[in-house]
């Protein structure tokens, strides 16, 4: 067993900054874990506690049955890849691959064979014999998560590593180091991982499983999907997503026995049924109202039409900007001093060109997909 448990795991600094506050999490025998948040949200500090890189200050950490607090990084059953790769320049990529079999006195067939395995299955076993010097960005990202490879540790613990990447070297990367995991699970091979990044779209597109950090704690842990369609605060439905969800200041009101969020000082937008219940008890209160850019359309859109059944909130902004993506359309626009994002298919935008900037403009809310938040916690109201 290769899972992961972290109970109650802090870190305090001598100074008495606390980066970690506290946290319990657990990560499942073979699956694929993505840590991601803002800069100084503690993501990599707890990834380098679980390595044994950085002391633990309270708690308790487990991989397997084993509590490894205690336990120097080579006793713990970790391979990890870093940001920089951390290649030896005076050794080829077979001998960068093998070095850490060699000190533990593997058998010299045991590395080739180990060896060869690995450079199969990220395809470069034409490049055992260049030096680091001679390999691409990628070339060599490939080397270090062979050399971790090579050595069958029970947690793989990715740091940051395509964050050195260009965009596109990134996107193809993400594709590979997916497939990899999957094909050793498949294999019988053990293939927990932890992989931390600031960005967001790694981690929806290579996670089984997102947690999201802030400040040190844990504000979710969830499948993307149900990050994206149900995050339990206003932090995570703002983090998760791009373009980002919009979330503005709101009143929600009584309006003829209906609930109603007043947007600025006039415009009312109405609420579906289902959030009679949730939000009574909020009646009169500020609140925040979250709306992602795909749920916002012309009252003639197609997007619109695929939420047939949904109570659809009519509002008129004033348009600032068009982004033209190529098979859509992010449209930003100004409701009663508001900014809002809508990302709006060509096909349904075709009203929408550079005359209509600086123009009033007809939008619609699908209120079905919205979201209200408390403004003074960020917690979700309507789950």
């Amino acid at each position: 067993m290769a899972n992961v448990s972290l109970r109650d795991i802090r870190k305090i600094y001598p100074n008495g900054f606390e980066a970690v506050h506290g946290i319990d999490l657990d990560v499942r025998d073979g699956e694929f874990m993505v840590f991601v948040g803002p800069s100084g949200c503690a993501k990599s500090t707890i990834l380098r506690m679980v390595a044994g890189l950085e002391q633990i200050s309270d708690g308790e950490l487990k991989i397997g049955p084993s509590v490894v607090n205690k336990l120097p990084p080579k006793q713990r059953g970790i391979g990890m890849v870093f940001q920089n790769y951390a290649l030896y320049p005076h050794m080829k990529v077979y001998d960068n691959m093998a070095l850490g079999l060699k000190i533990a006195h593997v058998p010299k067939d045991e590395i080739k064979s180990r060896v060869m395995h690995a450079a199969e299955l990220l395809e470069m076993v034409n490049l055992l014999d260049r030096y680091p010097k001679q390999l691409s960005g990628g070339q060599a990202q490939r080397v270090a998560v062979g050399r971790c490879i090579v050595k069958r540790p029970e947690v793989f613990l990715f740091d940051e590593p395509l964050s050195n990447l260009d965009a596109k070297l990134r996107a193809s990367m993400r594709v590979r180091l997916t497939e990899l995991h999957r094909e050793l699970r498949n294999s019988g091979q053990p293939s927990t991982a932890i992989y931390v990044t600031h960005d967001q779209v790694e981690a929806m597109t290579m996670g089984e499983r997102i947690c999201v950090l802030k400040e040190g704690t844990i504000q979710q842990v969830d499948a993307p999907t149900a990050l994206y369609e149900r995050p339990v605060n206003a932090f995570v439905a703002g983090f998760i997503g791009s373009p980002e969800m919009n979330i503005r200041p709101a009143t929600l009101v009584a309006n003829d026995g209906a609930l109603n969020l007043l947007l600025g000082e006039k415009t009312l937008v109405s609420l579906p049924g289902a959030f009679a219940e949730k939000l009574s008890g909020h009646v009169g209160r500020k609140v925040r109202f979250g709306i992602r850019p795909e749920h916002i359309g012309t009252p003639e859109s197609m997007a619109l039409r695929r939420h047939e059944e949904a109570v659809a909130a009519n509002v008129t902004g004033t348009v600032k900007l068009l982004e033209h993506m190529g098979n859509e359309i992010y449209v930003y626009f100004d409701l009663e001093g508001l900014p809002f994002a809508a990302r709006i298919p060509v096909d349904d935008a075709r009203m929408l060109d550079e005359s209509a900037r600086g123009k009033p403009f007809s939008f619609s809310f699908v209120m079905e997909k919205a979201h209200v938040f408390d403004d003074e916690t960020g917690a979700n109201l309507t789950l």
